[in-house]
């Protein structure tokens, strides 16, 4: 489809109002999108630094995101590059344990569209659970289990746990995570920001069942 019939879908999108009733800082859509994009990271929602910014991952999660995946800040927020659709374009609110969901309105009313529109992904990177839900349905155990068993969804998907430092716990939890699987993923976004590049030789062992 034309970049113009995406221009004027993002230009929709941030204008919603779907769900303003619900939100406690009222609506302020958050996504990134160019009709060129290979990589999409399919977060979960705004928080509220990344509300008053409107840049997306405009904190310590994306901090350490972009590091995750050895991107540059440049590479990151270069739209024909990387797509950034979370579940919820808003900042939804918090509640007991931290940030709420996505609010439920957002993904039926603009994320089938807006994914239409971009054709030349060749990566999926998924981020937590309601990302997973829509974009690896056939996924059971959790996030977890969905990253641990990143190779049937390679080259072309990887679930990534949040980046959040809430998930600090899971990382001391799970060191094979950054030791064998991160340079895989770091490769492969290399490969697509580099054509050519390539992938390390050896493929890392799957961790043991907890």
């Amino acid at each position: 489809m034309p970049e113009e019939s995406l221009a004027h879908l993002l230009t929709r999108v941030r204008a919603c109002r779907l769900c303003a009733a619900q939100l406690p800082l009222g609506p302020r859509p958050v996504l990134q999108a160019a009709g060129s994009a290979r990589i999409l990271l399919a977060g979960q929602a705004p928080g509220r630094k990344v509300h008053a910014s409107g840049i997306p991952f405009d904190d310590a999660s994306g901090a350490r995101l972009r590091a995750w995946l050895g991107l540059s800040a440049a590479q990151f927020y270069d739209p024909a590059l990387v797509a950034i659709l979370p579940m919820g374009f808003c900042y939804p609110g918090t509640g007991r344990s931290g940030d709420l969901p996505p609010r439920p309105e957002c993904a039926p009313a603009w994320r089938a569209p807006l994914l239409a529109q971009l054709a030349h992904i060749e990566l999926t990177v998924v981020l937590g659970q309601y990302a997973l839900a829509w974009h690896l349905p056939q996924a059971r155990g959790g996030v977890t289990a969905a990253v641990r068993d990143w190779r049937q969804y390679w080259p072309h998907t990887i679930a990534l746990p949040h980046p959040s430092p809430r998930n600090n716990g899971w990382l001391q939890r799970n060191p094979w995570f950054e030791a064998e699987l991160l340079p895989q993923v770091q490769a492969r976004v290399q490969q697509i920001v580099q054509p050519g590049a390539q992938c390390p030789p050896q493929e890392p062992q799957q961790p043991p069942l907890p």
